[in-house]
């Protein structure tokens, strides 16, 4: 169990860091400094050691042994970087993630692939974890567009074209809030 305790605390360390890297580059370093601090919290943290499997996540192990993970339920409450955290079922249109949270969903979901997949990691892998899995989630769907754009153009143009402040505020802009460049082309040629 101590052995399972140390293995678990240093792979969040090691995500941690990757997505502290992956948010300094997209502009929003303060989001990759506080990045998933409840993994440290009891609820989260003994499970997760409890189901540590160390080439996927503790918490999925869980949820298919027992049919549902209470760390999850504390963790997807608790980060607003989690697509889950912006599920209202009241809701007839389920809330835009807001810039800063959906950079560092995109962030959290590329290392966590980084981390699992470790040598064998290919950034087809990203987008092909979120298709598989992260666009199953009834949130806003200009906010799974957004996620599916970045991986889509992360696997195209690569992790410098795509993992920086510039392309994430425009493609931001034109998936979530409609912004196109016609339309920018149009007020400076007005203006």
């Amino acid at each position: 169990m101590i052995r399972k305790a140390f293995k678990h605390f240093f792979l969040v360390l090691r995500h941690k860091r990757a997505v502290f890297i992956h948010c300094a580059k997209c502009g929003i370093p303060f989001r990759g400094l506080v990045h998933d601090l409840s993994k440290f919290s009891p609820t989260e943290f003994f499970e997760s050691i409890k189901y540590y499997h160390g080439a996927r996540s503790p918490l999925a192990v869980c949820r298919e042994q027992k049919g549902m993970s209470m760390a999850w339920l504390h963790h997807k409450g608790r980060n607003r970087h989690h697509l889950e955290y912006w599920v209202d079922e009241d809701c007839k249109i389920p809330p835009l993630v807001p810039y800063k949270f959906a950079v560092e969903c995109v962030c959290d979901k590329l290392a966590a692939t980084k981390i699992y997949r470790g040598k064998d990691y290919k950034p087809e892998m990203a987008l092909a974890h979120f298709l598989r899995y992260g666009n199953k989630v009834h949130t806003n769907e200009r906010s799974l567009a957004f996620i599916e754009r970045v991986f889509t153009d992360l696997c195209e143009l690569g992790e410098d074209a795509v993992l920086n402040k510039k392309y994430m505020k425009k493609t931001y802009a034109a998936v979530c809030l409609g912004a196109t460049e016609e339309r920018k082309d149009e007020n400076e040629a007005v203006g």
